[in-house]
């Protein structure tokens, strides 16, 4: 057996569940995986352990009623998806690699580029999907997919613990469904900035001598 009691498909299933929910929500991955050690719910990885700490727990949870009320907020999600682009695909190899910790440094390495992987995966769609809504002028788009990311991350992190297979075959449906958005979001954003730049110079001929 490896660390805390699970086996290795237990450990990538926890891996992967903590790089891909990190792209999403890290706050609430962090807070989460704290209590749940804190409370003795499981049995965290030595590498996790340092989430069960009180101080820790007090910030991420801070960071979370922050990350939760900007994120129901068309425009301000956005921008805070910009800012947590430098923060959630590190965290989300850095979270990935200490379900192994130090001793398994191969190990630890490989977990490491599955989660920031996954990381950069689910955060690229959330934030190309929340750009595209948010040029919707209703805001119930906007907060029902938000609300969904509230709802996946708990879902897949106890999936990952309980169920880890049933957690893979979830995992591969969200991959392909975020490949698709964000393939799709892609063109939609280049076809919303051509038509920027036709109006713009539209505008420019109209005002000209």
């Amino acid at each position: 057996m490896t660390p805390a009691g699970l086996d290795t498909t237990q450990l990538f299933a926890l891996a992967a569940a903590l790089g891909w929910a990190s792209g999403l929500r890290l706050y609430l991955v962090v807070f989460l995986t704290g209590a749940a050690g804190a409370l003795g719910w499981v049995a965290l990885p030595e590498g996790l352990r340092v989430l069960q700490q009180p101080l820790l727990l007090g910030a991420s949870g801070l960071m979370l009623v922050a990350e939760f009320f900007a994120d129901k907020i068309p425009g301000i999600d956005s921008l805070w998806d910009l800012v947590q682009t430098l923060v959630r695909i590190p965290a989300g190899a850095l979270l990935a690699a200490g379900v192994f910790g130090g001793d398994q440094a191969s190990w630890a390495l490989i977990a490491a580029l599955l989660g920031g992987t996954l990381a950069a995966t689910s955060h690229l769609a959330k934030a190309s999907t929340r750009a595209a809504v948010n040029t919707s002028p209703e805001p119930f788009s906007n907060w029902s997919l938000s609300l969904a990311g509230d709802a996946a991350v708990p879902t897949m992190l106890w999936l990952a613990w309980q169920h880890p297979l049933w957690f893979f075959a979830a995992l591969a449906l969200a991959l392909l469904l975020a490949l698709v958005l964000i393939v799709k979001l892609l063109r939609f954003l280049r076809r919303l900035l051509g038509r920027w730049r036709a109006d713009g110079v539209a505008a420019g001929r109209g005002t000209g001598p």
